[in-house]
């Protein structure tokens, strides 16, 4: 039997490998006949193309499937049923699909038509984009910066925006809504996602229709006239406003569309002509047009059920109908779940660096009997909202900003009962969801995925690592976005049948962080090369490579920056600093307990004043130092060791700080020298390195003012020593510590801290916080007060001694990297320049200091992407 496919765009493309993938039996000739001259490609990708050259064609479908490319259709003959092309040529069909996906929507606005205006859909249209721009960056003048505008806030008009700050364009997004992405987001998400926005450097009008665009000299585009009497300078222009179905082939052939377009298809997304189907964007299913990648690969899989249900109905192969003793309608019943009833139409994705995610229903509101449970950190640029039922009990959708950590499992939830309480729910309470999720619940939105479906993959095929799972359900194969949630529903089923949950570290080592540990511990390996010679494979990755640097500097094995150490770090660990977004790096010299002396705040200032610093002192008593030149860091600490400073370990996976109250020295409700503890403690465990920054406190009293119990370890002062709280964190996940030790003394309470810290290096995961690592340990609290106190283990020798050694080994990074001419090399902006400083570094004053400003494509937007 003969298939047509028009269209070999995403949703094509799926349709084709679907049919491929379950007719074993050949019954299906395939015919695609595509309109770009290229094949199919990810077009939600678009911009990685432009910004970093990533190849996005999809997989080719073999030598089965006649593609036809750059010679699109242009008519559909219903009765002879033939599809003509351009060129001429004609294609038979038993069965055509259409997939003609959309078109973008241009306003019929005045100066749409001039040179420098584009849309953004295709490969084409960025490889136009881009030589308008080059062609804009010859002829203009030195000085003259490149301006563009988008012209609407949705997902594409940010990509599209982002597209043009790589091209060295300094972009307006015009939206007409009051806020961004107006159809995923409500208000307040719209409001933090434009916060974070114009802090990369675009300039966001919203709520701002466009009236014109008008030419300049040249005849090209020039400038976008506002409906407010504005205008905006603007030397290319790209269209994003929404899209059209693209049903031209329909309506030349007779078959109904919508009143605002798209080809009329049922539920199996078949139209009125029982031979023709239409799928993705080009469809209207239920009164509705999709435009996002999961309802459309949904209704090719449906198409794909419902052609091999025909297939085994009896259709004579090569015959132009069906054999007369054959319902064109039987396929309506056949097939198992071959209906498209709907779609979940929850999205999770990446603008510009960005978390953004809505799931569900999230504009629900008090006439739909929902409540809202909402947060708001405008300083971490988070915002999170979830709907529930009345009864706080049901979670109908949500919005997430800034942090769409917990999307998968909150998604997995939407129309059911929460585990916990909603504000368990916002924070991450439901994160360990798994094994609990009811059955139908979808896993993945993209494939139609659920739960049951999983899990009876995983029991009947004896699925035991998340490659099978995917290559088996094809769940976490689009977007990926339910991976994570997929693995925990793995874990819970291997962990349900008495079989060991695979811990492997990455691709390149079988063994957990810990494991690891243990094996550089005991066999004396100092090197990656090594350990990856004899226990792993490959040569690393950015997951690896940063750990067993780590392991290595916990084990005392080296400078950081010393030999094969230095190419294993990450970008602060690199330059010993923090690496701000636009390029710049923080300096932040200890502060061992927040005391400092006069003379150490003047020089402080007066390195500050010198170089032109951004000066801010942090809620962890310390000053922090922004907007140093890479090649400037080793002069700015060049003064700073020489008046007795040390490195803070900002950039590092290591002690931060030990904060404290000023105690009974000063305090009339002291009742300990919490100041003299926290040095003792900060000097103590400085240079520490760990699976995860740690943070400490020492207040003098239970009115707790240096905040111990939010810290990693805790102290607090009482009448008879000190009480030990462990496992705490702040953030945007809080936790509580927990309440180790009381009343210890001061050796006591050091020894305590020692071995709970040594003990957590051992094992913990990889950036795995003492918080989630105590509530991880298998007997929790008890467990590990056995092991730190009681010795349970026997090791706790070893853990001690493990400690003295770091603290006998300790030597301050930064001086023994100004000692090193060799280390010294490496901190330059330019290779090949080394005394040239990075152009694209800017500011401007802001409260009597500075203040980073983009300039576009600069390392600002570099870095903050």
């Amino acid at each position: 039997m003969r298939l047509v496919v028009i269209g070999h765009g995403p949703t094509g493309h799926r349709l084709v490998t679907a049919l491929r993938d379950r007719d074993a039996a050949g019954a299906w000739r395939v015919t695609v006949v595509g309109e770009e001259s290229r094949p199919a490609y990810d077009r939600v990708a678009l911009t990685s193309h432009l910004t970093e050259g990533a190849d996005l064609a999809y997989p080719a479908h073999g030598e089965e499937v006649d593609l036809v490319t750059g010679d699109p259709a242009v008519s559909v003959d219903r009765a002879a049923r033939t599809v003509r092309t351009r060129s001429g040529r004609e294609f038979g069909y038993d069965a055509l699909v259409l997939a003609t996906g959309s078109a973008p929507f241009v306003p019929p606005v005045e100066g749409r038509d001039l040179p420098g205006v584009f849309a953004y859909r295709t490969i084409d249209d960025l490889e136009a984009i881009r030589a308008h721009c080059a062609d804009l960056t010859m002829s203009r003048r030195e000085a003259e910066a490149i301006r563009g505008a988008v012209i609407g806030g949705g997902l594409l008009g940010l990509e599209a925006a982002r597209a043009l700050q790589g091209l060295g364009v300094a972009a307006h997004v015009v939206e007409v809504a009051p806020w961004l992405m107006p159809r995923q987001l409500d208000e307040g998400g719209g409001a933090m996602l434009r916060r974070h926005i114009e802090g990369l450097g675009l300039n966001v009008l919203a709520g701002t229709p466009m009236k014109a665009l008008e030419a300049g000299e040249d005849g090209r585009v020039a400038r976008v006239a506002l409906a407010d009497g504005t205008s905006l300078d603007a030397g290319v222009v790209v269209f994003s406003a929404g899209i059209r179905p693209r049903d031209e082939l329909a309506r030349g052939c007779g078959l109904p569309v919508g009143e605002r377009g798209g080809i009329v298809v049922d539920g199996t997304c078949r139209t009125e002509d029982p031979a023709i189907y239409a799928v993705g964007e080009c469809a209207l299913v239920g009164g509705q047009v999709y435009g996002l990648v999961a309802p459309c690969f949904s209704m090719a899989e449906v198409v794909a059920d419902r052609l091999l249900a025909r297939a085994s109905g009896g259709w004579a192969s090569g015959t132009s109908a069906p054999a007369e003793d054959v319902d064109e309608n039987a396929d309506v019943d056949a097939g198992s779940g071959a209906v498209f009833a709907g779609a979940d139409l929850s999205t999770k994705l990446k603008l510009m660096g960005v978390d953004v995610a809505s799931f569900g229903d999230p504009f629900a509101g008090a006439g739909d009997g929902a409540l809202d449970v909402t947060y708001t950190d405008p300083v971490a640029g988070i915002y999170k909202k979830l709907v529930v039922s009345d009864d706080a009990r049901t979670l109908i959708g949500g919005v997430l900003v800034g942090d769409a950590a917990a999307y998968p499992t909150l998604r997995a939830y939407v129309g059911a009962e929460l585990p916990g309480s909603p504000e368990q729910a916002l924070f991450g309470g439901t994160e360990a969801a798994g094994g609990d999720l009811p059955g139908a619940t979808v896993i993945c939105s993209c494939n139609n995925v659920s739960a049951d479906t999983i899990r009876c993959a995983i029991r009947d095929e004896g699925l035991t690592d998340l490659g099978e799972v995917k290559g088996c359900t094809r769940a976490g194969t689009t977007c990926g976005s339910c991976a994570p949630l997929v693995k925990k529903i793995l874990d819970a089923e291997l962990t349900a049948a008495g079989i060991e949950v695979s811990r492997a570290l990455c691709e390149h080592f079988d063994h957990s962080r810990a494991e690891l540990f243990d094996i550089v511990r005991v066999r004396g390996i100092t090197t990656f090369t090594r350990l990856i010679e004899e226990h792993g494979r490959g040569r690393g990755c950015d997951i690896c490579k940063p750990v067993v640097a780590s392991i290595l500097a916990s084990l005392g094995h080296g400078h950081i920056l010393e030999g094969e150490q230095a190419a294993l770090q990450d970008t602060n660990d690199h330059f010993l600093a923090n690496l701000q977004k636009n390029g710049t790096y923080s300096v932040v010299p200890r502060v061992p307990g927040g005391e400092i002396t006069p003379e150490r705040l003047i020089v402080i200032g007066e390195v500050a004043r010198e170089f032109g610093l951004y000066t801010k002192v942090t809620g962890a008593q310390r000053i922090d130092l922004f907007g140093a030149r890479v090649e400037q860091l080793p002069l700015i600490w060049k003064r700073l060791v020489d008046a007795g400073f040390e490195s803070g370990h900002a950039y590092g996976k290591a002690l931060r700080t030990v904060k404290s109250c000023v105690g009974s020295t000063w305090c009339r409700y002291g009742v300990q020298d919490s100041v003299a503890m926290a040095i003792r403690l900060e000097l103590r465990y400085r240079g520490l390195r760990a699976p995860h920054k740690l943070k400490s406190a020492v207040s003098g009293c239970a009115r707790e003012c240096a905040e111990a119990q939010s810290k990693d370890f805790g102290v607090i002062a009482t009448e008879k020593g000190w009480n030990l709280y462990v496992g705490g964190n702040g953030g945007m996940r809080p936790r509580h510590a927990d309440l180790f030790a009381t009343d210890l003394d001061d050796e006591a309470l050091v020894r305590t801290i020692d071995r709970f810290l040594m003990f957590y290096i051992r094992t913990a995961d990889r950036l795995q916080r003492t918080a989630g690592w105590l509530e991880g340990l298998d007997g929790g609290l008890e467990y590990l007060r056995e092991v730190v106190v009681d010795d349970r283990l026997g090791i706790c020798a070893e853990l001690d001694a493990a400690m003295e050694r770091h603290v006998a080994a300790y030597s301050d990074e930064w001086r023994d990297t100004l000692d090193d001419p060799g280390k010294l090399a490496r901190f330059v902006s330019f290779v090949n320049a080394p005394g040239t400083p990075d152009p694209s570094i800017a500011f401007e004053p802001e409260r009597d200091q500075i203040k980073p400003v983009l300039i576009a494509g600069s390392r600002l937007e570099v870095a903050a992407r």
